[in-house]
């Protein structure tokens, strides 16, 4: 029985690894307003100028730190026990659900935390549209 609650979770955290990874490649990035400039340029020079201030950002802008990570994975691993143990103790388990619900816990928690920190800090964000701006265009927002 115990064997089939671990195939379970395993199929259950493939497929919301795989929908994560899938949806982490494709990251926000600058929209731009159709202004003369860009009517100018064409999309093939303005995908080109985006990819070279995203690079700078990444140069001079600090990232997430791994704390952000680590610390999704440790409350992520609480909450799980906890509701875990309490889902154990209503079936007679306590400490295989306390056990369960932490290790599902640590799992959302350690995705979550990458997820996020695979996201553009505003800081990152800030300095990509200064320079999209300096070079003539105008960011409205990001997607």
């Amino acid at each position: 029985m115990p064997h089939s609650h671990f195939r379970s979770f395993s199929f259950s955290l493939s497929l919301c690894l795989g929908f994560l990874l899938a949806l982490g490649c494709s990251g926000p990035r600058p929209i731009l307003y159709p202004n003369d400039h860009l009517h100018q340029v064409g999309p093939d020079q303005a995908e080109q100028d985006i990819k070279e201030c995203q690079q700078l950002a990444e140069d001079y802008v600090p990232e997430h730190e791994a704390s952000t990570v680590a610390g999704n994975t440790a409350v992520g691993a609480g909450a799980g026990s906890a509701v875990g143990a309490v889902s154990g103790a209503l079936r007679g388990g306590v400490g295989i659900g306390a056990a369960i619900g932490a290790a599902t816990g640590a799992t959302i928690g350690f995705i979550r935390g990458l997820f996020q920190a695979s996201q553009p800090t505003p800081a990152h964000q800030a300095f990509v549209n200064r320079c999209l701006s300096e070079r003539g265009y105008d960011s409205i927002g990001w997607e």
